[in-house]
Formats: C-alpha cells, structure tokens, sequence
C-alpha cells in the first residue's frame, strides 16, 4: 500500500502478521479488520481517507496477504486465536491507549469477538461492524427460530439458509482450496466487477488464491462449534455502530433484528449498496466510522462512560441519511423547505438553495436546529446556467459531492395559451425545466465520476399528465421534467444513482400565492389567486408529508411518486382511461 509503514508482529504462537500504518501516530488508532476471501488491501480506498483525521493500522489475519499461516491449518483459525492476534498488534501499534475497532465481513466477526470478549476489555474503545455479525448472536438468533417458530420465524431461517449455501461448500475437504488454487481465483475479479461495480483497480491482489484457501478453516473452525452452542456472555463492553448494506446478497437484514439485546446504545446505519461497500462505498464509511470515533473519543475526554451516538438523527429514515450530504433547491419555502428540515432532522447535512438568500439562510439555521450537523445556505437562480455551474463547483469543493439532490425550486403560471407571453414560458421552462437539468447535469455528473452511488429526486406535478387548459406552460414543463426523469433513471442505473420524480398534486404551499395569472385584468388575477388559493387551504395538504414521500421514495428507490389522492387517481386515470381525463381537461374553471 503506497505510503504506508510496514511492520511484522510476532504473536505468542509464532505467526508473523503483516501490519502496516498510515496517518499520525499521535491520533486516536482505527484498526481496520478485512474479511473473506480479502487481505488488507481491501480497506486502501477507505484507510486513506481516514488517515487525514486517525492513525490508521491495517493487517493481514493469519494465512492472508503476506502474513504467515498457522501449521497445522486445522485448529488454526479459531476466534480464540485470532483474538491473541489482534492483542498482539495492538500492543504493538498502540500500547498506551485502546483502538476503534472496524470490522468487514469476516473481520466484522472477529470484530464482535473482540467486542464482546472478556480479555480485550480496555483495549478496544469503540467497533464499527459491517456485513458480518457475530457468530454467538447468529446461533442465538437461529435458536429462538426454531424452538419458538412462527411462518415468519421460519421464513427468515430458511432464508438466510439459502443466502449461506456458500459456506455449506466451504465445509467440504480439500474442493474448496482445489478451487480458489485453480480457476475460481481467475474467474472472482470479473465476477466482483460485474456483480458489485467494482473498479479494475488492483484489487483483488495477487495473493488471492492463497488468501481464499486458507479462509476456509474460518468456517470450518468456528462456524460449527458457535452455532451449536453460542456463548451466553456475548454483551458488547464497547459502544457498537452497525452499518447494512441493504442489498447484501450473502446476509439478510433479519440477521441484525436482536442486536440490541448484546449491544446497548447502538448505532445503526444502512447503505443502499451490495456487500463489498469498503470498495464500492469509501467516502460515506469514512463520514460514518470517523465521525462515531469523534464522538466516542470525546465522550472518553469529557468523562462519560456511557455509548456516544454519532449523529443528533432521530426518526425512521435516521440511520439511512446520517452525516449523507442532501442538497434542495428552492428550499426557502413550502416542500423545498419542508424537505431541507425533514433530512436534517434524520441527521444529513443539507445544503439550502433559493434565490431568496434570506429565506435560504433560514431554512439552513432551522436545518441545523432540527438535527443536521451542518446546514449551509446558497442564493441561486437555478434558471441560470452560469449560477449553477458557480454553486456545482463550491458544493464540490467545500462540502463534498451531493448523495442526494432535490430538484424541487419552481414557479406557477396559469391561464391560457394564446395569453401565455414568450417571457412567461421562457422563465417557466428556465426555472421548471432548465433548472432541473442543470442540476441533473452538473450534480448527476459528480455523482458518477466519484462512483459511489447516489440519489436525484425531480419535483414535478400530477399536471405532467393531468391535461388542462388552464396550466399548458406549467404542465408542459412538468411533463418535461417527468420524461428527463424516466430517461436519465434508465441511464444512471448503471452507476447506482437513482431517479425519482415526485408528482405532488394540490399542497398548501406559496406557489398559489406567487404565480402568474395571465389572459386576466387585474381584478380577475386577484380574483382567480384567491379562489385557487382558498381551495389549496381548504385542501389542506401539507408539504411535510411530501418530503415524508421524497424520503421514502430514496430509500426504495421509487421511479414515479404521486403523492396525493388527486395525484394518485390522475395516474390512474390517465393510464385507464385518458379520454375521461382529456374531458376533464376541457373544463373552463369558473373566476
């Protein structure tokens, strides 16, 4: 690993581990365990950017990599040796002080081990955990399926049965190491970049087939003997973060569902992502593990003995978009604002854009109030390309890419065609349209250069395809953004970006209030606003329940959101039967 210090330890049984550093020695050590079939070098994306804030120790486990391998095999890879190793480096990396613990896969396992095992008290001051669980709570969830069983008992049993057939074929003699010595370790790249979207960037290293062959006494080692009979003193001494990938192929979020009864205090974290997330997902798990080690080392300096959560996130969507950089447009006022506050309030930082500064920097100090660790306030006219190609930049530079961009800023003009002006459908189409695009080119291209995922959200309208003679500018601006929306969905999928649009029907916000009437006199302006508005607020729809629905529609990666009744029964309708709506579009709506 470029740049890294190297080191052997030598533990008490005579294995040499392989153990190399980065970053301060004088900063708190995060220890960074690899799993199965990996060595170290499966955290180098995720260790270096750690390194600017740890010190950060990362080592080979016995028989991977370039350290050594136990003699005999068999025997030779229980939890209760590699725990003597992970005392053993630590003693040597960092004598004087306990380390954070961070742990995949199977070092996720031993990571539980360690957290949970008498011997390692005081050396460990905190374990982040991901896509491994530990082997004492498996058998333990496992037990109580099957002696209390209910379908739903037995169901996520026979489950996670299927999910673990690979271990059934670890199990047999001497076919695993034939294997991975032969052509499995040729085919395992391809078969990792085609499945997770993984990068030819080195990874997996050379010594592969040696690292997969001996990993398969882990399982045979101590899968058997933990899930027959699982330690009963398997409580966390140390405060616990889990972060689930929710697309893990191998291990079902039911796995996790009783961890609270080991490790009080937890934190919990989920990643749309599949397994493999220190490679495919380096930038949120440094946010995450570096911002759970702050808060425990400060809670260490003030005195506290008790778990420090990470994040002031509270709410369902908590533990999807904490420390996650969300970006709204339009957020001075009604959804854009509502759904600026309601990320902040599941602790994302949030980036507040308006082209009314004041109402920007307002939603932003509300923002922090309701739970974001950091709320920042941009004025832009996302009509203009220039602005936003000014504000793509400085978010990039100063707070990070965007994992989820909110297209929502728009205005309202109603009235007739032949009355519609060129200036008023050009400023339609700049702000509805343009702004939507622009914001899809300049943040959707950042998404996808740093590779990691992420999520665009386009606020159109349930008049994209609700026809009516009184919004042709408006509709046909959201129809726009509704097709963009499908199109650049289908293109992105590639890349783990997602693409939403939100079709929100009538909602009690500001736009009754600021959009243009035209083919009307004054007094039929102010008497078509005041119409329309009273029935927005006879209505009564709030605008928190559309960011409840923007939210939901990013953790389930929805295509198309309508969110009201009306919203809803105009799809419906414009699928079954688009005559009726076509008729219902002819009606004059009285002044």
């Amino acid at each position: 690993m470029e740049g890294a210090r190297e080191r052997r330890v030598r533990t008490p049984e005579g294995v040499e581990l392989c153990v190399a550093e980065l970053g301060d020695a004088e900063l708190p050590t995060v220890v960074l365990v690899h799993g199965y079939p990996d060595s170290k070098e499966v955290w180098s994306k995720v260790a270096r950017r750690l390194s600017e804030r740890f010190h950060v120790v990362l080592y080979d486990v016995r028989g991977c990599g370039r350290s050594s391998a136990p003699k005999p095999l068999r025997g030779g890879f229980t939890l209760e040796k590699l725990t003597q190793d992970f005392l053993a480096v630590t003693g040597s990396v960092s004598p004087g002080r306990p380390v954070h613990v961070v742990g995949h896969d199977w070092g996720s396992v031993q990571g539980w081990e360690f957290a949970t095992a008498p011997e390692t008290r005081g050396r460990i001051a905190s374990f982040t955990s991901m896509s491994g669980p530990s082997l004492d709570h498996l058998g333990h969830w496992i037990r109580k399926r099957v002696s209390r069983p209910t379908p739903r008992r037995l169901a996520q049993t026979l489950g996670q049965g299927a999910r673990s057939w690979y271990i059934y074929a670890l199990h047999t003699p001497v076919l695993p190491e034939l294997a991975w010595r032969g052509p499995l370790s040729r085919y395992w790249p391809k078969l990792l970049r085609r499945a997770e979207k993984l990068q030819a960037d080195g990874y997996p290293t050379s010594s592969l087939p040696r690292d997969a062959a001996h990993g398969a006494w882990l399982y045979r080692d101590n899968m058997r003997a933990r899930l027959r009979h699982p330690r009963e003193d398997c409580h966390a001494h140390v405060p616990v973060q889990m972060i689930t990938p929710t697309r893990d192929v191998f291990l079902s979020e039911r796995l996790y569902d009783d961890v609270e009864l080991w490790a009080p205090g937890l934190t919990r974290r989920t990643l749309d992502a599949k397994h493999w997330i220190p490679r495919t997902r380096p930038d949120q798990l440094a946010v995450w593990i570096g911002d759970f080690v702050d808060a425990q080392e400060s809670g260490r300096a003030g005195g506290s003995e008790q778990p420090v959560r990470a994040t002031a996130g509270r709410g369902a969507f908590a533990e999807r978009f904490g420390g996650r950089l969300v970006l709204v447009t339009g957020a001075g006022s009604g959804i854009g604002r509502a759904t600026a506050l309601s990320f902040a309030a599941a602790g994302a930082r949030v980036v507040a854009v308006d082209v009314d500064g004041e109402r920007a920097a307002h939603t932003a100090q509300s923002a922090e109030r309701a739970g974001a660790p950091r709320a920042w306030a941009e004025t832009v006219d996302v009509g203009d390309q220039q602005q936003m190609e000014k504000l793509a930049a400085r978010v990039a530079e100063e707070y990070g890419t965007v994992d989820v961009l909110v297209n929502n800023a728009g205005i309202g003009v109603a009235g007739p065609f032949l009355d519609t002006s060129v200036e008023d459908w050009k400023r339609t189409l700049d702000v509805n349209l343009w702004g939507v695009i622009h914001g899809c080119r300049l943040f959707g291209a950042q998404m996808a250069e740093r590779g990691q995922g992420g999520h665009i959200v386009n606020v159109a309208s349930d008049a994209a395809y609700q026809p009516t003679r009184l919004l042709p500018a408006y509709g046909t601006s959201k129809a726009a953004v509704l097709m963009l929306s499908e199109s650049l969905r289908a293109e992105l999928a590639g890349r783990d970006i997602g693409v939403t649009a939100v079709c929100p029907g009538p909602v009690k916000t500001d736009i009754t209030r600021t959009a243009h009437f035209v083919g009307l006199d004054e007094a039929g302006r102010r008497r078509r606003r005041a119409r329309v508005t009273r029935l927005y607020e006879l209505r009564n729809y709030p605008p928190e329940k559309v960011a409840k629905a923007i939210m939901r529609a990013v953790v389930r990666n929805q295509a198309v959101v309508p969110v009201t009744p009306e919203a809803r029964g105009a799809r419906v309708l414009a699928r079954v039967s688009p005559r009726l709506l076509r008729a219902i579009a002819r009606i004059e709506p009285p002044l």
